[in-house]
C-alpha cells in the first residue's frame, strides 16, 4: 500500500490514529507511543508488499525495511565509536550501498529489484546522522530516537527531509493536552490542503490537461504538455508534502516545509529556495558547502569562482542521479546547474553595469522567464524529450480483466522473431500463441517493429463468481511474466454459463469420444 495514494490508506490511517488521539487528549502521547504508532503504520503499508530480489525469490518489504534500519544503525554506531576520516568515508560508502543496489540491480539483472518505497529519503536521513557525527555535533545516539528518525512514516516515502538533531527535540518532548489540540488543528488543516492539491487539483489537471496532451505530436502539443506536467507535478508533490507535514504534527514533529510559492520565483536561485526546500538545503549543506570548503583548503582551483561553478555541477549532477540513472534525470540536474552558473555570472555582471533593474515590468519579466526555464527543466525531468530505450528483455502482463489478458513479450536478442507464450488458468493450460500483435506505442518506444504484443481471450468459465488464478508463462523458462499470477474474480454470469454448458452438452452428445472445446479444467480435490 502506497502512503497517501488513495482513500483506502486514509481509512486505515483513521483507525490507527484514533487510540493515539485519545492518548494525546490526555497529554500522554510520548515518544514510546509514537514509536509504536510508527511500527503499526509501517506494518500496515508494507507487510503485504513483496520485493522480487529474483523472480523466484520475493521478500516481504517490511523485512527489508527493518533489515535496512538495523544495517544503518550499525554503520552509525560504528562511526560514533571509531570516529576518524577513513572510517567516515567507509561509513558513507556503506550507507549508500543499499540505495546504489536499488538503482543498479534492475539494470544489471532485469526483473530483479532491491529496496523499498522511501529508501532514498531514509538514506538522506542516515547520511545526515553520519555527517553530524563526523562534525562532532552528535555525541550519542538514542535507540528510539534513531529508529523514529529513520522510520518516521509520515515522511517515509516522499519527504520532507528532516535533520536528526532538530527531529530529536520534537520527538523526545511530551506535549500537554493544549499543545496536542493545537497540533491536531494544524493536522486537520494540512490534510485538507493535501486533499485539495492531490485528489482534486492534481487529479483534474491529469485527467483534463496532462493525459489529453501526453500522446500529442508537434511543438504545440509538447508546449501544452510542458505546462500541464509542471502544474500537475507541483500539486501532486505539494499534496504529498502537506499530508506528511500534517500527519507529522499529529505526533508532535514539525517537519520542514517543502514548498513556498515556487512559481513566483524571480530567478533560478530564488526557485531553489522555494521548491523541494528540504532537498535543496540538504544538498547545499552536505554536498555543495563541503566541496567548497575542501576546495578552499586544498587550493584546487585558481579561478575565484571556479570552485563554486564546479560545486554546482557536482551537486546537481548528484541530485539528478539520485532521482534515477535514466538520461533525463541526469540532464535535469546538469540543466539546473548550468542555469545557476549562468545566473551567478549574470548577477555579478549586472551589479557592475546595472543594465537590468527592479522596475515592475522587469520583475514581471523575471518571473515569466524563470517560470518557463523551470517548466522546461521539468519537461526534461518528465522524460518526454528523451524516451528511454526498451529493456533487453520485457515479459509483462499489462492488463487482466474478465474478458482478456494483454501484455508484451520482447527480447532484444531475437527482436525480429515473435516469442511464444502460454496462458494458464488455475494451473490448467489454456492456450499457446505467438506474441506478434502490432502496437504502435511499442514501436515508438523502440520495441523493434512493434509486433511484440499478445492478447488472450479468457474462457467463459472464469466468469462464475469464484476466484481464479490467471498466469502467463514463458515457454522457454517456464517462469511467469511480471504482473502474473493474477487472482481474478468476476461477477457470475448465469446466462452465459447456461448457454455455454448447453453447447458442451450438445457437443458431447454429438461426438462422445472427442473432447469438448473450451471445457473448464477438472475440479481440484
Amino acid at each position: 500500500m502506497v502512503p497517501f495514494a488513495d482513500f483506502q490508506y486514509f481509512g486505515l490511517l483513521l483507525y490507527v490514529l484514533l487510540p493515539f488521539a485519545v492518548l494525546g487528549w490526555f497529554g500522554r502521547l510520548s515518544r514510546n507511543w509514537g514509536l509504536l504508532a510508527m511500527g503499526v503504520l509501517l506494518a500496515l503499508q508494507s507487510a503485504d508488499n513483496f520485493i522480487p530480489l529474483r523472480p523466484e525469490l520475493p521478500v516481504r518489504e517490511l523485512y527489508l525495511v527493518l533489515g535496512y534500519t538495523v544495517f544503518q544503525g550499525c554503520v552509525a554506531w560504528g562511526l560514533l565509536k571509531w570516529r576518524s576520516r577513513p572510517v567516515f568515508y567507509s561509513a558513507i560508502a556503506l550507507s549508500l550501498l543499499p540505495l546504489t543496489a536499488s538503482k543498479l540491480l534492475p539494470t544489471l539483472w532485469p526483473h530483479s529489484a532491491f529496496g523499498f518505497a522511501g529508501i532514498s529519503y531514509i538514506t538522506f536521513r542516515s547520511l545526515d546522522v553520519l555527517f553530524s557525527i563526523q562534525d562532532g555535533l552528535i555525541k550519542q545516539l538514542s535507540l528510539s530516537g534513531y529508529a523514529g528518525f529513520l522510520l518516521f512514516v509520515p515522511a517515509l516515502s516522499s519527504g520532507p527531509i528532516d535533520r536528526y538533531r532538530r527531529f530529536l527535540k520534537d520527538w523526545e518532548k511530551t506535549r500537554t493536552r493544549d499543545e496536542f489540540l493545537g497540533d491536531f488543528d494544524f493536522t486537520v488543516q494540512r490534510l485538507a490542503q493535501g486533499f485539495l492539491y492531490k485528489f482534486i487539483l492534481a487529479a483534474l489537471i491529469k485527467s483534463y490537461w496532462l493525459d489529453p496532451w501526453a500522446t500529442g505530436r508537434g511543438a504545440g502539443a509538447l508546449w501544452m504538455y510542458m505546462y500541464a506536467y509542471t502544474f500537475y507535478l507541483f500539486f501532486d508533490f505539494a499534496g504529498y508534502s502537506a499530508f506528511a507535514i500534517g500527519l507529522g504534527r499529529f505526533f508532535g514533529v514539525r517537519l520542514p516545509e517543502n514548498f513556498d510559492r515556487p512559481f513566483v520565483s524571480k530567478n533560478i536561485r530564488d526557485f531553489w529556495n522555494r521548491w523541494h526546500i528540504s532537498l535543496s538545503f540538504w544538498f547545499r549543506d552536505h554536498v555543495y558547502m563541503r566541496f567548497l570548503l575542501a576546495a578552499s583548503k586544498g587550493k584546487w582551483f585558481k579561478g575565484k569562482h571556479t570552485a563554486s561553478f564546479v560545486g554546482l555541477f557536482l551537486t546537481f549532477g548528484i541530485m539528478g542521479v539520485w532521482h534515477g540513472l535514466a538520461l533525463h534525470y541526469i540532464l535535469y540536474g546538469l540543466y539546473h546547474a548550468a542555469l545557476l552558473v549562468w545566473y551567478d555570472w549574470f548577477a555579478r555582471w549586472n551589479k557592475e553595469r546595472k543594465v537590468w533593474a527592479d522596475a515592475p515590468w522587469q520583475v514581471l519579466a523575471d518571473r515569466l522567464l524563470t517560470f518557463h526555464a523551470i517548466a522546461f527543466g521539468l519537461l526534461l525531468f518528465s522524460g518526454r524529450l528523451t524516451p528511454p530505450p526498451p529493456p533487453p528483455v520485457e515479459r509483462l502482463v499489462e492488463k487482466v480483466d474478465c474478458n482478456e489478458v494483454v501484455g508484451v513479450a520482447w527480447d532484444r536478442a531475437t527482436q525480429k522473431a515473435a516469442s511464444d507464450v502460454d496462458l494458464v488458468v488455475d494451473d490448467a493450460f489454456i492456450e499457446r500463441r505467438a506474441a506478434d500483435e502490432f502496437r504502435e506505442e511499442l514501436k515508438e518506444r523502440g520495441f523493434g517493429n512493434g509486433r511484440h504484443g499478445f492478447r488472450f481471450q479468457l474462457p467463459w468459465w472464469v466468469r462464475d463468481g469464484r476466484p481464479h488464478i490467471v498466469e502467463v508463462r514463458d515457454i522457454v523458462t517456464g517462469l511467469p511474466f511480471k504482473g502474473s499470477p493474477y487472482t481474478l474474480e468476476c461477477e457470475r454470469n448465469d446466462e452465459e454459463i447456461q448457454r455455454e454448458e448447453e453447447k458442451l452438452r450438445r457437443a458431447r452428445e454429438s461426438t462422445p469420444a472427442a473432447p469438448a472445446p473450451d471445457a473448464p479444467p477438472p475440479a481440484q480435490k
